[in-house]
């Protein structure tokens, strides 16, 4: 297993090449908000992770002509699932749930500022706690599909429906660097972990990372 990343043992404190991410975020106040607490304490790789996650996921809603991509309001709840849905790996966010969880509360939480309706709140709620969930998060949820899908496009995985995501890839990996993403959240995860086994239990992502980072001494 790869020894832990340098990039995984803080969170704002080592900031990558200066990026302009200006015209990437939405331009309201909910979606403006969001962007500032995000990179204020997302690790450079996390960060632009999740910048990436967010334009495959305006994509796929654009091509399915979704109330995500249509609704101005709907399109904040989209930009803060993808912003949030890896904040929990975050210090600032490392409670005793899985790091999905604490995000998915995260989220919800931050949101409460702008009036966001109890059924979007679930929605937003589902859509990040269930990411790592195949299977179950394409069809939990119209905002989890969208997600789980750019998240697994991220990663290199074949999906249903993501064919003509594929496009996009160089473009966006040219402009936010990969800077190693894979390694940096895997030893996120498995740091918080080892602190707190409780967050990684049998059958989840988190769970398999951490038995796999106990079984090989030179994780």
């Amino acid at each position: 297993m790869c020894p832990p990343s340098s990039l995984a043992t803080a969170d704002s404190t080592l900031r990558g090449p200066h990026i302009n991410f200006a015209d990437v975020i939405p331009p309201t106040k909910a979606s403006q908000a969001t962007f500032e607490h995000a990179a204020s304490i997302l690790a450079p790789a996390i960060q632009n992770h999740s910048v990436r996650v967010y334009l495959y996921a305006q994509a796929l809603a654009a091509q399915s002509n979704s109330v995500y991509s249509s609704d101005t309001s709907k399109h904040d709840l989209l930009f803060t699932a993808c912003l949030f849905h890896d904040i929990g790996t975050t210090s600032l966010y490392d409670g005793p749930q899985r790091f999905e969880v604490e995000g998915a509360d995260a989220a919800v939480q931050h949101l409460s500022q702008f009036d966001v309706g109890e059924t979007d709140a679930h929605d937003i709620w589902i859509a990040i706690a269930c990411h790592t969930c195949p299977g179950i998060a394409e069809r939990i949820g119209e905002l989890a599909r969208l997600l789980r899908i750019a998240v697994a496009t991220d990663f290199g995985m074949e999906m249903a429906g993501a064919e003509e995501l594929e496009s996009l890839r160089k473009r966006l990996e040219e402009r936010f660097d990969r800077a190693d993403i894979k390694k940096v959240l895997t030893d996120a995860v498995v740091r918080q972990a080892r602190k707190q086994p409780q967050k990684a239990p049998s059958a989840t992502w988190p769970g398999a990372l951490y038995r796999a980072s106990l079984a090989e001494t030179g994780w």
